[in-house]
């Protein structure tokens, strides 16, 4: 899938724990490409901090995701390839890429156990990658 921009509203990210403030280098990060993936950073760096894409990546190489999320070891929440958010034009949906321990969308499992699944986004769902545990929980923002 070729990534799109957003055409029409605002989406973003805002971080509720000090974890995802940390991964987002901020208390927000607006999404204006489509599909926006997360997922663990893996490379075996001791970095305190994950930085999106654009910081660390090479001119002309192919990302994984757009935010990585350094999950001390051993990572037990999120998984490499963990979710992504995509806009169909009408709507905005998080999709699980078939990770280990799934997402939580206000509450609601979607995916885990590499199943997959997909839920619509509204604005002001909370996010938790991963088990209730984890400490990276964001705030989904359209509008």
């Amino acid at each position: 899938m070729t990534p799109t921009q957003a055409s029409t509203g605002q989406a973003g990210l805002s971080a509720l724990t000090p974890e995802a403030k940390d991964a987002l280098g901020g208390a927000d990060l607006p999404v204006t490409q489509f599909p926006f993936r997360v997922g663990l950073e893996s490379r075996g760096a001791t970095r305190a901090v994950a930085r999106i894409v654009m910081d660390r990546r090479r001119p002309g190489s192919r990302p994984n995701n757009e935010l990585y999320l350094a999950e001390p070891e051993p990572a037990t929440n999120v998984s490499r390839e963990h979710f992504q958010i995509e806009h169909n034009g009408a709507q905005y949906v998080l999709v699980d890429r078939q990770s280990a321990c799934g997402t939580l969308v206000e509450g609601r499992v979607v995916g885990g156990k590499q199943a997959g699944g997909a839920v619509p986004l509204r604005d002001g769902d909370v996010i938790i990658v991963g088990t209730s545990a984890s400490r990276f929980v964001f705030k989904f923002r359209a509008g």
